[in-house]
């Protein structure tokens, strides 16, 4: 009885996680679609992460593991020591799994993008922003801007990006996401 106590509580842990980490759909024009080879981020990496997602007065964490080499990016999203996402991407094809009380909302590409925006060189991201899209580096800050205006801007606390505390402010859907970041390993 207490094993299925504890396994609802943990789905229902998960609904409550993931609709705080959840982003309104935008339509398809307004998307920045941003899908870079795991290659352009010239360095491999190897993190755990913990995340924290603040929305609408919500603060929802999640611990994941990252791994991108040249040829590969693997992430896996765990919550409450359950596995709730996991994603591949090898350049040219995204494949996910996701945990079934994981609402619909919280997709693949999404995180991808975020990861992408946040670690890898503005100029592999320059060289895939749809027109009207522009990025700035400017010591440890980034900011992401569509037709002028602001639309994400990430604070880093250390180069490389993936070192150290990064947090990521969108402006579009309202969300913060702080990335603390250690690599594997003693």
């Amino acid at each position: 009885m207490y094993a299925s106590l504890m396994r609802r509580w943990t789905l229902i842990s998960l609904v409550l996680l993931a609709s705080g980490c959840a982003t309104k759909p935008a339509p398809q024009q307004e998307r920045l679609g941003l899908k870079l080879a795991p290659a352009t981020l010239g360095a491999s990496i190897a993190r755990q992460q913990h995340l924290k997602v603040e929305r609408e007065g919500r603060i929802d964490d999640l611990d994941a593991a990252l791994e991108v080499d040249a040829d590969h990016l693997q992430l896996v999203g765990l919550a409450f020591g359950q596995r709730v996402l996991s994603l591949s991407y090898d350049g040219k094809e995204l494949t996910s799994w996701r945990h079934v009380m994981l609402p619909a909302q919280v997709r693949a590409e999404d995180v991808l993008e975020d990861l992408q925006l946040t670690l890898w060189p503005k100029e592999a991201i320059a060289q895939e922003l749809p027109p009207g899209w522009s990025i700035e580096d400017e010591g440890l800050r980034r900011t992401l801007y569509k037709d002028g205006t602001v639309v994400t801007v990430i604070e880093y606390s250390a180069m490389p990006r993936w070192t150290g505390t990064v947090v990521l402010q969108n402006m579009r859907y309202q969300y913060r996401l702080t990335i603390q970041s250690v690599p594997f390993g003693p």
